[in-house]
């Protein structure tokens, strides 16, 4: 039997509030099973209320906690934790930061959720300026890890094997892999390729001092290819990377509705090979990989996108409930308190000055 787990959840967050939040709840319960799992709903009663009554949804299934006040789309984040307290986003936050909840859900203001997710949970290791934000991303293989996607844009070595400990512990926790493979992201895969961070990142890694199941340096094209689990990246280069690819994926899909609707031949071919489109589609679909964990805090936090539908929002939750359900805060603790030693260790030592050098 799962271990039970309660879910805060802002429900008047993303471009829909509660139109996409209490389905998403339907949606996570109807494909994944609610038992063990009960929601805190935190946003406008009468709104949630009526949402719930139309999915059938028991007050023994979600609790709402009310609060009339929202934090906008378009807030500055320093605005949010100004004048955020007592907002949807706030209380649910605070909810996990209380520990009434195991993980938080939102489709919320982004920087506004980084910003009060930092403020209230606090980040779990020193070197760490801001949560990092990690993508799932599709791949041959299955689903591949990237981390840092747009939280910190430049990133020295000790962030950058901070992420490492952090995707490590996510891949296992939420896409169920025994050992997760490793990788840097850089322009080769040589030793003497790259700026010096992330080779002295790479040869923290390659020592084995944190028992990271480490590969080595990875391209860009190894990313859809599945060759490691886990993907590691300073904020700009992976927003970068994580972009083109949704452009890419966007122009390909296009390309391939204009071809299958040119004639009748196509159109012909195009029924004939729908099974395997829509394979092909479900794997790609934007919803099935939906929620975007902000790791590095002293609590687990999952952004939704705000645009998501309520299968997306379903998925953003199940990775929330895989996630309090799993050791990954207590496995990142573990490596983050060996960080220091072996960052020390890899640092070079002064040679002693011989009797009669010049100086």
């Amino acid at each position: 039997m799962p271990s039970p787990v309660l879910i805060s959840l802002d429900a008047m967050g993303g471009d829909h509030g509660p139109a996409v939040v209490v389905p998403g709840v339907s949606d996570y319960i109807r494909r994944h099973g609610g038992e063990g799992v009960r929601f805190l709903l935190h946003g406008d009663e009468t709104t949630i209320a009526a949402e719930m009554a139309r999915y059938k949804l028991s007050g023994n299934v979600c609790e709402i906690r009310h609060t009339d006040k929202v934090v906008a789309m378009d807030e500055k984040p320093a605005q949010a934790m100004r004048r955020g307290k007592g907002s949807s986003l706030w209380n649910a936050v605070e909810s996990v930061k209380s520990g009434e909840a195991g993980a938080v859900v939102s489709a919320g203001n982004t920087g506004a959720l980084m910003a009060i997710s930092k403020l209230l949970l606090r980040m779990s290791a020193p070197g760490l300026e801001r949560p990092a934000i990690v993508a799932s991303w599709p791949t041959l293989k299955g689903v591949t890890a990237v981390l840092d996607v747009g939280a910190n844009i430049e990133s020295d070595a000790e962030q950058l094997i901070e992420f490492a400990i952090m995707g490590e512990a996510f891949h296992a926790a939420v896409h169920g892999s025994g050992r997760p493979t490793i990788g840097i992201l850089n322009v080769g895969s040589e030793d003497m390729k790259g700026h010096e961070d992330v080779r002295e990142a790479h040869a923290v890694l390659r020592a084995g001092g944190l028992d990271l199941n480490y590969h080595g340096f990875v391209e860009g094209d190894d990313i859809a290819k599945g060759t490691v689990d886990v993907v590691v990246t300073d904020g700009f280069t992976g927003n970068i990377a994580l972009k083109t690819a949704e452009g890419t994926a966007r122009f390909i899909s296009a390309l391939l509705k204009e071809a299958l609707t040119s004639g009748v031949q196509a159109r012909l071919g195009a029924l004939i090979a729908l099974p395997a489109l829509k394979a092909m589609g479900q794997k790609i679909d934007p919803s099935a990989i939906n929620g975007g964990p902000l790791l590095g805090l002293n609590g687990i936090v999952v952004k939704s996108h705000g645009g998501a539908n309520a299968k997306g929002f379903g998925n953003a939750i199940r990775i929330g409930v895989d996630l309090a359900r799993s050791d990954y805060l207590v496995k990142v603790g573990e490596k983050m308190g060996k960080l220091d030693a072996v960052m020390h260790a890899a640092q070079p030592t002064e040679s002693p000055t011989i009797s009669g050098e010049s100086q």
